[in-house]
């Protein structure tokens, strides 16, 4: 149906069909993100969903959605789900990259390139560590932003377990913009007076949840899936393991962390009243404690079961919630990127080629080597890690930079663990993406993530199943980041009262989400403003698009 939505619950004189019932627009949009979810998790515990993942299958589901670019890290995933664009174009290229010619102080007053997505960065020779969180690095309007533009009543409310999340989904102008801090949930520095009164009860009960040793209980489903796997002296993963007071890294790592993300955002939907203004409103939530599983204990353990389940539980009590605010509601869930399980682990269960990144790999590493060959007083690399966005120091003259680009790639290209290696040359003069994302070459997935005032003189990617942790400790075992579907492959669920359902299996991309919830509240987004397209959700001839 042009221009037209489907909402149960709507006074009619007659029986209809679902596809004739009387069209209301939504006052509410909700969008979910749920860190790490890949769409072989969603696949693997579709058959246990009882509760909100159960009421999303009921619904839109494309199960094979992408975040399609190559750097399938947390602030480049959230900043494609509402603003309908790449990397590429929101500026959001990774978690942290480097800028040259900004030398700061790292926490630790050791000198640092980087930047973080979500930060207002002071000026050269500044404390990284007082960094101040802003949305300024985000380039583009989220959904919110360009609502509010239209129609000053919008209000909107974003909220997760991490800053970088709660930023790229709430945009530039959020009412209230919610995160962790480590401590507590708060939100920017002066802006306390947009915390919704009820976030002191919920502060206070998270304070006692880490406080308290906890003793998850095994549910019966994953029963199968613990199993012990050593991860060093003493430690393993796999299994259900006490978790000491006061652990608040830990802590993150368990369902209470969502349950409590969720409190916030509940408390912020009744307090602003949201969708019962005189505009359309929007609440987006990101959910952070399957991410921290996964990194903590890796994707296939009891660890990742347990927590599945319980997200299974939590997204039912947010629809409660919602069906009970009486407001007419649409949903979408998603996934900011996938994530791949601890090398030892696939190894045990039939994936040989799984290992862990050479240490040589590292920026300082290949940078010492090409030091050395060009006769350098300096390491002329500057890179966090063995792969991804490396940049060329910006005190080698301008005449040795592409003498010392080419040395260093050659040392990459002939490393048995790397599957390519793009300069920032490849990449501008390479094609815009386009066409299924599954079938992108590693070439167009790089040009997703290329921003050529940030992105790095070259970029590396790790063959697959190279898992860029070099080895195996308490605390973090796993990862994601790679151009590899596994990390690209996500969930992308719509879910409204009276829904006609329906499966596409094609793949379809993250960008995809804000141009058609634009089409449900009647926002236009003109053709080419944004790099994602709207999906027909009509299950019948007509479409929502316009």
């Amino acid at each position: 149906m042009t221009s037209k939505w489907l909402f149960a619950g709507l006074a009619t004189l007659v029986t209809v069909p679902a596809l004739a019932q009387t069209p209301v627009k939504p006052k509410l949009i909700v969008a979910i993100a749920v860190d790490q979810f890949s769409s072989d998790l969603f696949d693997e515990y579709r058959p246990f969903y009882k509760g909100g993942l159960k009421r999303l299958t009921q619904g839109i589901v494309f199960p094979r959605g992408h975040q399609s670019h190559a750097a399938t890290e947390t602030c480049p995933g959230h900043s494609t789900i509402l603003t309908g664009d790449r990397p590429a174009r929101t500026g959001i290229i990774a978690n942290d990259w480097a800028m040259p010619g900004l030398e700061r102080k790292d926490a630790g007053g050791k000198p640092t390139y980087d930047v973080y997505c979500a930060e207002k960065p002071g000026p050269a020779g500044s404390n990284a560590a007082q960094q101040v969180t802003s949305a300024e690095f985000l380039k583009v309007p989220t959904l919110g932003d360009r609502m509010k533009a239209v129609d000053p009543r919008t209000r909107v409310l974003s909220v997760s377990g991490k800053d970088r999340a709660a930023v790229m989904m709430g945009g530039h102008n959020a009412d209230a913009t919610i995160w962790w801090n480590g401590k507590a949930f708060g939100t920017y520095a002066g802006r306390d007076a947009t915390l919704p009164a009820g976030l002191a009860k919920v502060n206070a009960r998270a304070t006692s949840s880490i406080a308290k040793p906890v003793t998850q209980k095994l549910p019966p489903e994953c029963s199968g899936h613990s199993l012990a796997v050593p991860v060093g002296p003493g430690a393993s993963v796999g299994t259900l393991q006490p978790r000491k007071a006061g652990d608040a890294s830990r802590w993150r790592a368990t369902p209470e962390f969502d349950a409590m993300t969720l409190d916030v955002a509940l408390a912020g939907l009744s307090e602003m009243k949201l969708g019962k203004g005189g505009g359309t409103d929007l609440l987006a939530v990101s959910f952070s404690a399957t991410d921290y599983v996964g990194h903590v204990y890796g994707t296939a353990g009891a660890e990742t079961c347990t927590q599945i389940l319980a997200l299974d539980a939590t997204l039912a009590r947010m629809f409660a919630a919602l069906d009970k605010s009486g407001v007419p509601y649409a949903v979408v869930l998603t996934a900011d990127h996938g994530g791949h399980d601890m090398p030892e682990r696939n190894r045990a269960h039939g994936l040989p080629d799984a290992q862990r990144v050479d240490v040589a790999l590292f920026a300082p590493s290949v940078g010492a080597k090409v030091a050395a060959k060009l006769g350098l007083a300096a390491n002329p690399l500057i890179g966090r890690s063995a792969f991804g966005d490396i940049y060329i120091a910006a005190n080698v003259p301008e005449a040795k930079r592409l003498t010392v680009r080419d040395a260093a790639v050659a040392i990459y290209r002939e490393h048995l663990q790397i599957e390519a290696v793009f300069t920032k040359d490849d990449l501008i003069a390479a094609p815009a993406p386009s066409g299924p994302a599954d079938e992108w070459s590693l070439l167009t997935r790089a040009k997703a993530s290329f921003d050529p005032e940030r992105s790095g003189d070259f970029f590396v990617l790790l063959k697959e199943y190279v898992t860029p942790i070099p080895s195996a400790g308490a605390g973090y075992v796993a990862t994601h980041g790679s151009p590899w579907g596994y990390d690209r492959r996500v969930p992308i669920l719509f879910w409204w009262k009276g829904v006609h359902a329906f499966e596409q299996p094609n793949a379809v991309e993250t960008v995809d989400i804000m141009p058609t919830l634009a089409s449900l509240i009647g926002l236009n987004v003109p053709v080419g403003d944004v790099d994602g397209r709207c999906l027909d959700l009509d299950a019948g001839p007509e479409s929502n698009c316009r």
